[in-house]
């Protein structure tokens, strides 16, 4: 297969969604991965304006009316407001959610457009844990759900998968998905560990597998997870199209997990994923980006997912 074209999005707006002072979910996470990248690879274009906001009616095929509306039409004065224990608003948190889940729809509509397209959504706030109807885990729209539920709308798409390898599970993913037999979820987290689900036994309509790893796994151990128990599962399904929820937060450096991987661990599973997407979808996946909270750890391993999806 010829080498695969590649995307990067973003949008300034992302770096406007302000979490408050000491919160982890920061905008100095995206300056990071984008300089990061930038400096790496030099020859790739962001696009940019290429992200536009996400539609109502691309929305709510993922989420409900009333949560959509709160999210859009609360107007947080000079203190944040907050839809959960971790998850705020601020004056531009809607603009940033809009472009986050924009970018992924426009990434997809790209992505299906070709053959051998890959792209990158380099976007906050993340998703995979925003639920139907509610916030959670810095989460307002759940981006990855909102692609695949348009690739299935608009592209007529049969076979979706979504793979995460965030180390929180995303719950929010499952749920939406939990009844959709076209869509193939995959899941490697640590457990026990925020949110307190992922158990193996959660397995939706047969369309759900989860495979959590304890405290202090290191890079062998979740790779052997995926060797054995989901990549298989991705090889059997033959998706049409692969998405990525790309969480960096299982490496060693990450405050908020308890995870051993490395950089290396990051671009070995996005490679193993690349493989799955040349032998069934034409090379196509979409990423985005999740979790992921040492700056230093997040730049390196973004760059090490990159450097494999671009092949």
């Amino acid at each position: 297969m010829n080498a695969a074209e590649f995307r990067l999005y973003s949008h300034p707006a992302c770096l406007a969604h302000d979490t408050g002072e000491g919160h982890p979910e920061r905008p100095a996470r995206l300056i990071t991965v984008l300089a990061a990248l930038a400096a790496q690879f030099p020859g790739v274009i962001r696009h940019d304006d290429h992200a536009p906001r996400a539609s109502i009616e691309e929305l709510s095929r993922v989420h409900a009316p009333h949560y959509i509306a709160q999210v859009l039409e609360t107007q947080p004065g000079a203190d944040l407001h907050w839809l959960d224990a971790d998850t705020a608003l601020s004056p531009g948190s809607a603009e940033a959610a809009l472009r986050a889940a924009g970018a992924v729809v426009a990434a997809t509509d790209w992505v299906l457009g070709g053959e051998n397209r890959r792209a990158f959504c380099a976007v906050r706030p993340p998703g995979h844990h925003a639920e139907p109807a509610a916030a959670m885990g810095f989460c307002l729209f759940d981006n990855v759900a909102v692609g695949a539920a348009h690739a299935f709308a608009a592209h007529g798409v049969e076979r979706i998968a979504i793979a995460d390898f965030d180390v929180h599970h995303g719950n929010g993913t499952q749920a939406i998905f939990e009844r959709e037999p076209r869509l193939l979820f995959v899941d490697t987290h640590q457990m026990p560990l925020y949110p307190g689900t992922g158990a193996a036994a959660e397995t939706g309509v047969g369309n759900i597998a989860n495979a959590p790893y304890p405290p202090l796994s290191s890079g062998a151990d979740v790779r052997a997870l995926w060797r054995d128990a989901l990549l298989p599962r991705l090889d059997a399904f033959a998706p049409s199209v692969l998405f990525v929820s790309a969480g960096f937060d299982a490496h060693r450096d990450d405050p908020l997990a308890q995870g051993l991987l490395d950089a290396d661990d990051f671009g070995w599973i996005t490679a193993q994923l690349v493989e799955i997407a040349n032998r069934h979808a034409n090379g196509r996946i979409v990423s985005t980006l999740e979790g992921g909270y040492d700056l230093a750890a997040l730049a390196a391993s973004a760059v090490a997912h990159v450097a494999a999806l671009r092949g």
